[in-house]
Parts: C-alpha cells; sequence; structure tokens
C-alpha cells in the first residue's frame, strides 16, 4: 500500500509540473484595450487653394503621441477621416508606416480626400482620428479633431467663342481640363470660313487667351503660342477645312494645338434616311469629361444606327442587352429599332477615356423621348 503512495505521488508530482510546464508556454496576453495616442493637426480650419494644386508645399500636418500597452507590441497606425455624422461607417484612411507618429498633406492629396467626404466649395466638416490596431479585431483610438474644411473641384472649364457662333458669350462652347492641371481640351465643330475663335476664362472678354502668330491653316493640324491678354491680340485659328477638331490649350505653356477629330452622327430610315451622305444627323460633343456625343431629332418609326466619320467603316447596331451597342465594323449586324415617333434626345458615349484613341468595343446609348 505504501509503495502504492508512492508511486501515485510520483506521478502526481509529474503531471502537476507538466501542467506548469504548459500554462508557462501557453500564456496569453491581455491587453486590456491600452492607452491610445493623443492626436493634434496643425490647422482646424483649412479653406483648400485651387492655384496651388501643383504646390508640393505642406498646408497641414497631424502629429499623434504613441499609443501605450503593458508590453513591448507592434502597432499599426491609421488615421482615419469621416463626414460628421457619418459615425465612422466610412472613413477615408491612410495607413502609416512602423514607428511614425506624423503625417503631412499637400493641396493636391488633402484635396483628393476631402473630395470623398464633404462638396466642394463649401465649407463642411470632418472628424479626425488615429485608429492604432494590434489585430483585425483589436483596436484603440486616439481623441477626435474636428476640422473646418473648404475643398475644390479639379475640374475646370474655359470657353470658346468665334465665328461659329457670332462671337456670343450666352452660347459658348468649352474646353475641359479634367484634372485641373491647366491643359484644357475641347471638341469644336468649325463650319467652313468660320475658323477663327478666342478663348475665355469666363463668360465675358475682360480677358482672353488671343495670339500673334500667323499659323498656317492650311495644314490639316496646327499649333501656335497664345497669350492671356486684356486687350489686344488677334483671334485663333483653326484650320481652314470645316470639320470637327479637338482644341488643346496648355495654359502652363501658352500653347495651342488645333486638329482633325473623330465625330458621330445619326443615320436610317427613324432620321433622315439611309443614303451614304447627306442623311447623317451630326451629332454634337459634350465638352465635360464623359467622352459623350448628343443629337436631338425629329424620328419616324423605322430604324438606324450611329456610324462614325459619316462613314460604314465604324458603324453601331444593336446588341441583346439594352442600351448597348456593338462596333461592326464593317457593317453587318443590323440597325436599332424605333417603334414609335417623336422628338428625341440621343446620347452616344465611347468608353474610353476623353479624347482617347476609338476602340472597337461595345459602346452604349440612350434615346429619351421629349
Amino acid at each position: 500500500m505504501k509503495r502504492f503512495l508512492n508511486n501515485f505521488l510520483a506521478i502526481s508530482g509529474v503531471a502537476l509540473l507538466m501542467l506548469t510546464s504548459c500554462k508557462k508556454s501557453d500564456t496569453l496576453v491581455v491587453t486590456n484595450g491600452g492607452t491610445p495616442g493623443e492626436l493634434t493637426a496643425s490647422a482646424t480650419t483649412l479653406p483648400l487653394d485651387k492655384s496651388k494644386v501643383s504646390d508640393p508645399t505642406t498646408v497641414v500636418t497631424f502629429n499623434f503621441t504613441a499609443p501605450k500597452y503593458t508590453y513591448k507590441a507592434a502597432v499599426t497606425n491609421t488615421i482615419q477621416f469621416d463626414s460628421v455624422g457619418d459615425n465612422w461607417k466610412k472613413p477615408q484612411s491612410v495607413t502609416m508606416p512602423l514607428n511614425v507618429l506624423t503625417q503631412s498633406f499637400n493641396t493636391a492629396d488633402f484635396n483628393t480626400i476631402l473630395l470623398k467626404l464633404v462638396p466642394a466649395g463649401i465649407a463642411s466638416k470632418i472628424n479626425v482620428r488615429v485608429q492604432h490596431s494590434l489585430s483585425s479585431t483589436e483596436n484603440a483610438y486616439s481623441n477626435v479633431v474636428e476640422m473646418t474644411v473648404t475643398a475644390f473641384n479639379l475640374t475646370s472649364w474655359l470657353y470658346v467663342v468665334g465665328q461659329f457662333n457670332g462671337y456670343s458669350t450666352s452660347t459658348a462652347d468649352s474646353l475641359i481640363s479634367v484634372t485641373g492641371n491647366g491643359i484644357y481640351k475641347g471638341v469644336i465643330n468649325f463650319p467652313a470660313g468660320e475658323n477663327r475663335f478666342l478663348v475665355l476664362p469666363a463668360r465675358n472678354f475682360n480677358n482672353k487667351y488671343a495670339t500673334t502668330a500667323t499659323p498656317t491653316v492650311t495644314a490639316d493640324s496646327i499649333s501656335y503660342a497664345t497669350e492671356y491678354v486684356a486687350s489686344g491680340g488677334s483671334d485663333l485659328y483653326a484650320p481652314s477645312a470645316a470639320g470637327y477638331y479637338l482644341i488643346t490649350l496648355n495654359t502652363n505653356t501658352n500653347v495651342i494645338s488645333v486638329a482633325p477629330v473623330d465625330y458621330y452622327s445619326v443615320i436610317g430610315s427613324a432620321a433622315l434616311g439611309w443614303a451614304a451622305t447627306g442623311n447623317d444627323t451630326f451629332m454634337k460633343f459634350v465638352n465635360d469629361g464623359t467622352n459623350t456625343w448628343t443629337a436631338t431629332l425629329a424620328m419616324t418609326v423605322g430604324e438606324y444606327k450611329f456610324r462614325q466619320d459619316a462613314a460604314w467603316s465604324k458603324a453601331w447596331g444593336p446588341s441583346s442587352t439594352a442600351g448597348i451597342i456593338t462596333d461592326d465594323s464593317p457593317i453587318g449586324d443590323g440597325n436599332i429599332a424605333l417603334a414609335t415617333a417623336g422628338n428625341y434626345k440621343l446620347t452616344f458615349i465611347m468608353p474610353v477615356t476623353p479624347f482617347g484613341t476609338t476602340p472597337l468595343v461595345n459602346t452604349t446609348y440612350t434615346i429619351t423621348k421629349q
């Protein structure tokens, strides 16, 4: 009996040592949340200046102290920005490198964040905080800094008047800079003998882009120097041949170029007829960065297609999906049917970057009865 008891105690001692060893090696670390850092901003009222969009100078800097835990931890710090009232449901986030406790933004970078949160041109409030993460589920948060900010639209326009519209500022066409980089583009249809024009920063003649150059207008494409003036200078010029031209004005270098561009039209029995020439209803390019062409016309029951450069080498017919049309170069896959006569607005949208190369792919259109 004594030997049995000694053996039992020996085995129990070994088991106890094993349990003690396991407990020591498998100890779980519990953070209890830790102490989050303290966030400060170099400015809490910040109207952004669009003229500084290309300036790399810092406009706001965020600093925060490191969070404190009861042990040494690798913490991922993320600055979060959110609109007031969103309750951090869809914040914009910038994750910091390890052990970096400061983040600066220039005008362009901070404006990009703000445009995802607040409307442009309106002073709006946002909240900023730092998220300290030990894992995907264990986070601590700094104090919240409230800021009043004013973002700006990157997109901007210039206005084009000329012989093609009687120099009317009320019916001026436009050039667009989609990214606000000072390079403006747009498509203008110049009729025969009406190739002179001006570019205006506003719908008035207080200032203008003009030229003292004498470009060779008999060329297909021309490029020449411009000047920004309140008075003086001569009209700008497109090539003398009638047609659709892409105008590119670089306000950084004050150089303008004018080059032929593809154009689009509506043709068919529902429009003016199927004759290869003379029956196209030409569409107008919308200079808004969406690569959209539009036309409004009286249509009858029948069929129609869209085509490029008034030729059948690139024409678009129906697809099985509503609103989608398939490039059928050469022509061959049918026409779009119209069952009800009336006045219609048609749009034709190429799925490419504005002013890019036209691809041979499906594109989209809309037709709306007026």
